[in-house]
């Protein structure tokens, strides 16, 4: 009897104790709690995290307006390009055009019409023409709706004249823009090559326009050896 009631005893005071002693190391490290060194680490790298994210901020912000920088300049680029493409185009007679200039008319008389009869137009009259604008200042030029550019041909073939390898017949209505007092002028002036055409019976017509329009040039250049340098 006496040996159970000590067992109890000893057992109740072995937990009882435990229990103490558990409850006495929670208040200690609850007490204690971070210890103030490991806190003031525990500050600084918070700060310098703080830093750290602002600078990346920072960064990030100067890349989306460079990015926006790069975009802008790329457009504008871009526009300069297509800008110059389309004067390129312009100049070198791939786009249609407009404005005042001068309507010439080649008529060769009626029963002249034989590539042999003096009266008859040849090819090289057309060219010669076509020199006399250019020279006077003519900004663009056609002759039976075929746009002349530098690469266009003039020349007879049989009885027609191929101007672009385009079979053209009589009469031969050249357009050509520009200054029309100049050009009229230039067409006109004594023993020049309209006096001259017309001193062979060929019928021509000037008329002054206020405006023309000249077709675009629709073939396309075959460069097969040239290269730029």
């Amino acid at each position: 009897m006496k040996k159970s009631f000590y067992y109890s005893v000893t057992l109740v005071a072995l937990v009882v104790g435990l229990m103490l002693a558990v409850q006495f190391r929670t208040n200690r490290f609850i007490e204690q709690g971070v210890p103030s060194d490991r806190a003031q680490e525990l500050t600084t790298e918070l700060r310098q995290s703080d830093k750290d994210i602002e600078k990346l901020e920072n960064e990030v912000n100067d890349l989306d307006y460079k990015l926006a920088q790069a975009r802008k300049g790329q457009g504008q680029a871009a526009d300069a390009i297509k800008s110059e493409l389309e004067k390129a185009r312009f100049y070198a007679g791939f786009v249609a055009v407009k404005g005042p200039g001068v309507e010439v008319v080649l008529i060769t008389p009626p029963g002249n019409e034989g590539v042999d009869s003096l009266s008859s137009i040849q090819d090289v009259d057309i060219l010669r023409l076509v020199n006399e604008l250019r020279a006077a200042g003519a900004e663009a030029m056609s002759v039976n709706g075929q746009r002349i550019i530098a690469t266009s041909e003039i020349r007879l073939a049989g009885k027609f004249i191929n101007v672009n390898l385009t079979r053209l017949s009589p009469p031969y209505r050249v357009l050509a823009l520009g200054d029309q007092e100049r050009l009229q002028s230039a067409l006109e002036i004594p023993d020049g090559l309209v006096e001259t055409l017309r001193s062979l019976g060929i019928i021509i017509e000037i008329k002054p326009r206020e405006s023309l329009v000249i077709p675009a040039y629709t073939g396309r250049p075959n460069i097969n050896y040239a290269r730029t340098l």
